[in-house]
């Protein structure tokens, strides 16, 4: 999931602290996630999906 949520971040071209700031996620939990201690509530992947116009569905699909 973390792969997909960083190419869309990229693809906006933003930072971690910017897609947090934004969308008022903790860098924390990002970093959580990106390490695997962490995977995203429901909550969160729907604000990411809004956030960048995205489905939940993008975010949890294999990344090939």
């Amino acid at each position: 999931m973390y792969k997909m949520y960083e190419k869309a971040r990229d693809e906006k071209s933003l930072t971690d602290y910017e897609v947090a700031k934004q969308t008022g996620l903790s860098r924390s939990t990002l970093s959580e996630w990106k390490s695997g201690l962490h995977t995203p509530s429901l909550e969160t992947l729907k604000k990411l999906a809004d956030f960048f116009g995205k489905t939940v569905d993008y975010f949890i699909q294999d990344s090939a």
